[in-house]
């Protein structure tokens, strides 16, 4: 049993990102996946990038430019977004307002390369 508030969690800044933090909700012991909480402040962003695995997200909040592949979306809270495994993706909290995803990924080895 593990239950937390995920706000009391650690948040780190994510590196080659603008105002961009992550915290690593599930607990350490776990070994089939992973969920992230990512907050992009308003005017944050995220590079154009790759990963060798896929990523499944839910908006909790908030609104962004979401990239994925050649598609472009207006994100916002309650959206649910599938990222395969290797397409490139970038995100761009420009609407005004802080933009709050939960990213949930297997254990798997990831390899993020930048575009």
């Amino acid at each position: 049993m593990y239950l937390k508030d995920s706000d009391s969690i650690e948040k780190n800044q994510i590196p080659k990102t603008v105002d961009a933090s992550i915290a690593v909700l599930t607990p350490n012991s776990d070994k089939d996946f992973i969920v992230r909480k990512i907050l992009l402040k308003s005017g944050g962003s995220m590079p154009n990038h790759t990963n060798i695995i896929q990523h499944q997200q839910y908006v909790v909040s908030g609104e962004a430019k979401v990239v994925v592949g050649k598609e472009e979306y207006r994100a916002k809270q309650g959206d649910f977004i599938y990222i395969p495994a290797g397409v490139e993706h970038y995100y761009e909290a420009c609407y005004g307002s802080d933009y709050e995803f939960l990213c949930m990924i297997t254990t798997k080895e990831d390899e993020i390369t930048f575009i």
